[in-house]
C-alpha cells in the first residue's frame, strides 16, 4: 500500500510539472502573438490593457491546461497507481510532446488566420474540407510560405520537447513517512485535499464563484480587439470554433413554403404591391412626426426588465418606483402588452437591431448578416434621419459577437465594458450606473445622436451592492406574501430589478435636464427570470414593457389596444419622429398605426389576451380595458406564419422573391 501511495504522490507531481509547463507555454505564445501582430493594436491601447489581457488570458488558460493534463492523469497517473509495475514512465512525456507539437502548430497557424479573418480560430475552420483542398494547399504554399512555417513548427516543437523532457526529469519529493500510522494517513489526506483544491481552482479559471468566472463568450473585456483575441489561447479558440459551428448547424430557420412567398409578402405589406422586390412589400411611408425631431434619441434595453412589477398589484414592492412615476407623467406613453423576440438577451438584440422576427437563425454568427445590411435594420434608417448611431453595451464586446453584428447592421460606433473601465460589475459586465455615466460623459451635444443602451446588472449572479445603492429592503419584505418573506435570494433579485429601475430613471432625468428635447424608448430584453409567484400566469412570466417618454409625447400616441414585440420597435420609432412621406422598411407595424398583436417564438399577445401559438385557449390580461374576443388560432397563425416566413427569406435569400 505504501508503494502505491508513493507512486501516486510521484505521478501527481509529474502531472503538476506538466501543468506548469503548459501554462508557461500558453503565456509565452500569448505574448509572442501580441508582439508579432502588434501592428493591429489600437493606438489608444495602454499598458493597463495589456496587463489585463495577460491576467485574464492566464486565467482562461488554467482551464485549457486542465483539459490537457486530465488526459495524462487518467492514462498515466491512475494506471500507474493501480498497476505499480506498469511501464508508463514515457507515456506522459509522449503525450506532453504531442501537446507541444499541437500548440506549436496552432500558434503558427493562428497568425495568418488572424491576418485573414481578424479573429482567432472560428467556425470557418470546419469548412476547410468542403473547400477545394488542392487550391487551398497551393495558396498555403504560395501565399503563406507553408514549407517555412512547417520548418518553424518543427524547430519550435523540438526545442520545447527537449525542455519538457528535462523539466520532467527534475526530481520529485517523496511522501513523508513516519512511524505513526495516523500521521501517515493525515499526510495522505492533506496531499489529496491540496490536489482537489488546486483542481477546483484550475478548472474554474482561478475564479472563486460564478460572479467572476468567465469563458470565451465574455473574455473580450479590453478596448483592443487584438488583445481580446489574445486572451483566448488556441485551445479556447478551437473550442469557440466548435461551439459556433454547432450553433450554426442548428440555425436552420423555419419550415417556410417558398411557393407562398408572394402571398406572405402581400399579407405583411397590408396593401397591394406588384413585383418581386421584397423590400417594396416591407416599405412604409411615415404618416408624419408625432413629436418635434429630438436631438438625442435613447433606446434603453433593460436586462430582464419585466412588465409584471408595473402592474397595480405589485406597486407596494416599490421595485419600479422610478418607472411608475415616469409612466404617470403626461409626456409618457406605455404599453404593457408587449413580448420579447426570444428567450434570451441576444434574441432581443437581434430583433431590435435587424427588425426581423425570431426564426431560429443565429444572426450574430450567420454569414448573411455580414454580406449586407438588412433593409429593415434600425441603424441605417436612423442615419437617414440624420442621426449618428451608437450602441452602448455594459458587457464584453466578444459576447455573442454582438459588436461585429451591430456594426455590420449599420451602427457607426460600438462601445462596451472596455470603454467603461472601473472595478464594478461581474462576469457579465459593469454596473448600470457606470454604463449610463459613460454614455453621458461621451455624449456629443453638437450632433444628433441615436443611442441603444443595453444594460446587464439585473442578471445573475446579482452582485450590485444594494445597501450602498439605497435599496429599501424592508419595504420589499413587507410587501411580499408570507411564504416569500424569508426568501433572501428572491429579495436579492427583486433588489436588482429595483436597481435597474433606479439607474434608468436617474439617467433619463439627468439627460432631460441637459437635453430637454430628448426622446426615450424603454423596453425589456426578456422576462421569465423572476416572479413573486411560484406559478405565475404566462402574461406575468413573459411580458415586457414598452415605454416612450419625451417632450411632445402624448399618452394617446400609443392606442389602448396596442400590442407588439421587438420587431415593432423600429417602426414605432419611425412613426414618432420621421417626417411625412419618409420611406422606411419594417416587418412589424408601428404601434401608433394600430398594431394590435405581438408574437415571438411561442406566444402571442393582444391588449386583452395572451396565448400560445397553435393552441386553443388564452388567458385574459389582468389590466385589460375591454372584453373583446381573442383572435382565433388561424388568425394568430396567419400573422405569425407570414412575418416569420418573410423574415427567414430576407435573411437567407435577400430581397428577390421567387
Amino acid at each position: 500500500m505504501t508503494k502505491r501511495w508513493e507512486a501516486l504522490f510521484h505521478e501527481l507531481q509529474q502531472d503538476f510539472k506538466l501543468y506548469l509547463f503548459l501554462m508557461a507555454l500558453f503565456t509565452v505564445f500569448r505574448v509572442a502573438f501580441v508582439l508579432v501582430m502588434h501592428k493591429y493594436l489600437n493606438p489608444a491601447t495602454t499598458q493597463e490593457d495589456l496587463l489585463t489581457a495577460l491576467e485574464y488570458g492566464f486565467r482562461i488558460s488554467l482551464k485549457s491546461a486542465s483539459v490537457l493534463v486530465a488526459v495524462t492523469f487518467g492514462l498515466s497517473t491512475c494506471l500507474r497507481t493501480l498497476v505499480p509495475a506498469a511501464r508508463l514512465g514515457k507515456l506522459r512525456l509522449s503525450l506532453g510532446s504531442l501537446y507541444v507539437l499541437l500548440l506549436s502548430f496552432l500558434f503558427y497557424a493562428r497568425i495568418p488566420y488572424y491576418e485573414q479573418f481578424h479573429m482567432g480560430f472560428n467556425q470557418l475552420v470546419f469548412n476547410t474540407m468542403r473547400d477545394d483542398v488542392w487550391a487551398l494547399f497551393v495558396t498555403l504554399v504560395q501565399q503563406y510560405q507553408l514549407p517555412l512555417r512547417l520548418a518553424l513548427i518543427a524547430l519550435t516543437a523540438a526545442a520545447l520537447c527537449w525542455l519538457l523532457k528535462g523539466w520532467l526529469e527534475v526530481r520529485t519529493f517523496r511522501l513523508p513517512v513516519t512511524s505513526r500510522w495516523y500521521v501517515n494517513i493525515a499526510l495522505r489526506v492533506l496531499a489529496l485535499w491540496m490536489f482537489y483544491q488546486f483542481s477546483l481552482y484550475a478548472v474554474s479559471g482561478g475564479s472563486t464563484g460564478y460572479a467572476d468566472n468567465f469563458d470565451w463568450e465574455n473574455a473580450g473585456i479590453t478596448r483592443d480587439e487584438l488583445l481580446n483575441e489574445a486572451i483566448l489561447d488556441d485551445v479556447q479558440a478551437l473550442y469557440r470554433a466548435y461551439i459556433l459551428h454547432d450553433r450554426l448547424s442548428a440555425s436552420t430557420g423555419v419550415d417556410a413554403d417558398q411557393a407562398r412567398m408572394h402571398e406572405f409578402a402581400s399579407f405583411v405589406a397590408r396593401r397591394p404591391v406588384q413585383g418581386d422586390d421584397l423590400d417594396e412589400y416591407l416599405s412604409r411611408h411615415a404618416e408624419g412626426a408625432k413629436v418635434k425631431k429630438p436631438r438625442q434619441v435613447f433606446l434603453i434595453i433593460g436586462e430582464s426588465y419585466a412588465n409584471w412589477p408595473l402592474l397595480p398589484e405589485y406597486k407596494a414592492l416599490g421595485i419600479t418606483a422610478g418607472m411608475d412615476k415616469l409612466i404617470q407623467q403626461s409626456d409618457t406613453a406605455y404599453v404593457g402588452s408587449f413580448l420579447p423576440n426570444g428567450l434570451s438577451t441576444i434574441s432581443g438584440v437581434m430583433g431590435i437591431v435587424s427588425g426581423l422576427a425570431e426564426v431560429n437563425l443565429y444572426l450574430t454568427y450567420l454569414p448573411e448578416s455580414y454580406k449586407e445590411t438588412f433593409s429593415t435594420a434600425l441603424a441605417p434608417q436612423m442615419k437617414r434621419l440624420g442621426y449618428k448611431t451608437k450602441f452602448w453595451y455594459a458587457g464584453p464586446s466578444s459576447w455573442e459577437r454582438v459588436r461585429d453584428f451591430v456594426m455590420a447592421q449599420g451602427f457607426d460606433e460600438f462601445h462596451s465594458r472596455g470603454d467603461v473601465g472601473g472595478p464594478s460589475g461581474n462576469v457579465w459586465g459593469c454596473d448600470d450606473k457606470d454604463l449610463f455615466d459613460t454614455v453621458e460623459k461621451n455624449l456629443n451635444p453638437q450632433e444628433d445622436g441615436f443611442h441603444v443602451v443595453l444594460t446587464v446588472s439585473n442578471h445573475s449572479p446579482y452582485t450590485v451592492d444594494l445597501a450602498a445603492a439605497g435599496f429599501p429592503r424592508q419595504q420589499v419584505i413587507d410587501a411580499l406574501p408570507p411564504d416569500r418573506k424569508e426568501d433572501t435570494e428572491l429579495i436579492r433579485k427583486l433588489g436588482h430589478h429595483w436597481y435597474a429601475d433606479q439607474m434608468m430613471t436617474r439617467f433619463i432625468k439627468e439627460m432631460e435636464e441637459k437635453y430637454p428635447d430628448s426622446l426615450f424608448v424603454i423596453v425589456g430584453d426578456h422576462a421569465d427570470r423572476v416572479n413573486v409567484e411560484l406559478n405565475p400566469t404566462n402574461f406575468k412570466r413573459y411580458a415586457i414593457p414598452f415605454i416612450v417618454h419625451g417632450k411632445g409625447v402624448q399618452k394617446e400616441m400609443l392606442p389602448s389596444d396596442a400590442a407588439g414585440s421587438h420587431i415593432n420597435v423600429g417602426a414605432t420609432l419611425m412613426e414618432l419622429i420621421a417626417p411625412r412621406g419618409f420611406k422606411y422598411y419594417t416587418v412589424g407595424d408601428s404601434l401608433t398605426r394600430g398594431n394590435a398583436m405581438g408574437f415571438n417564438y411561442g406566444f402571442w399577445i393582444t391588449a386583452q389576451h395572451f396565448g400560445k401559438i397553435c393552441q386553443e385557449g388564452s388567458e385574459a390580461l389582468p389590466d385589460a380595458k375591454s372584453t373583446t374576443q381573442p383572435p382565433s388560432v388561424y388568425q394568430v397563425y396567419q400573422e405569425v406564419e407570414a412575418q416569420r416566413a418573410i423574415s427567414w427569406w430576407r435573411v437567407k435569400n435577400g430581397k428577390q422573391l421567387p
